[in-house]
């Protein structure tokens, strides 16, 4: 008689989930080797990754200062004197507050800043009504808030051995809210396409998304992260193979730096944690 097409036993489910088992604890322990190599110096990158993006529009305000007074002029009505202002507060602010962030001195009030010229320019600059540049910057303010949380748990050590009740809360959230932001970023790399491998990307963007939102297998998923998005972004936004004199040129530059302020907001994760309101924190507890 012919073979039978009967579903596969108990002893081949297990092994098949042993094997992934096996394939996911060894990229932990990969993952785990990774930041005992780095911890010295990954939050160091981290920082200079986040605040690329302010770094390089501060600098390009110096550079295109005529050009930037030109357009909130026209575009706002509000004459050369006060758009010089704005430019001026733009490019000190942004350029001050990485120097801030960059010698770890008055770090929240450099985090407050920047949140400001973000805003300020989300405004001026009419993001407002492009979802893309919209999401991209609320992605951006994700990583400030890592960042913030960063400041207040390195704050918290002057303190250390003394028990606290529930001090560490806002900490948490502020992790919770600049994890949920920071993965907002990959919802504009999705494609919704029919081609096979972009379903299959967009399948595997979407759960690392997810693990790293609910803070399940954090530190491997944003590391994965980490490497799909520097990846994308070398391939999607090589400002330096386009002439300076191009418009494309400035806007493939700007998305480059924003992404990687992703990336820094990435690397805090790893280098941090989830944090207390995650699913990690709370398999701790089970």
């Amino acid at each position: 008689p012919p073979p039978s097409l009967s579903a596969p036993g108990p002893r081949s489910r297990h092994s098949a989930m042993s094997v992934r088992s096996d394939v996911m604890g060894t990229a932990e322990d990969l993952a785990d080797q990774f930041l005992r190599v780095t911890k010295r110096f990954l939050p160091h990158v981290a920082h200079l990754c986040l605040i690329s993006t302010f770094l390089e529009d501060g600098i390009r305000m110096w550079f295109q200062w005529n050009e930037q007074c030109d357009y909130i002029s026209m575009t706002w009505y509000c004459g050369n004197f006060l758009a010089a202002i704005f430019v001026l507060l733009n490019m000190v602010g942004q350029l001050g507050g990485c120097i801030l962030v960059l010698s770890r001195k008055f770090v929240p009030y450099a985090c407050c800043g920047l949140f400001g010229l973000i805003a300020m320019q989300t405004i001026a600059y009419s993001i407002l009504w492009d979802i893309k540049f919209l999401i991209r910057n609320l992605a951006l303010g994700g990583g400030l808030l890592l960042l913030l949380a960063e400041s207040r748990s390195e704050g918290k050590t002057m303190f250390a051995g003394v028990p606290t009740m529930d001090t560490n809360s806002p900490r948490q959230y502020m992790q919770l809210g600049g994890r949920v932001l920071l993965v907002l970023m990959f919802m504009t790399l999705l494609h919704f396409s029919l081609n096979a491998l972009m379903i299959l990307q967009d399948i595997v963007g979407t759960t690392l998304i997810i693990l790293v939102a609910i803070g399940f297998k954090t530190k491997l998923a944003a590391l994965t992260l980490v490497i799909w998005l520097f990846a994308l972004n070398l391939i999607q936004n090589p400002f330096w193979s386009v002439p300076v004199y191009k418009p494309m040129h400035d806007f493939l530059k700007y998305d480059f730096f924003q992404t990687m302020s992703v990336i820094g907001g990435l690397l805090l994760v790893v280098a941090l944690g989830p944090g207390g309101v995650s699913m990690d924190e709370h398999k701790k507890k089970w």
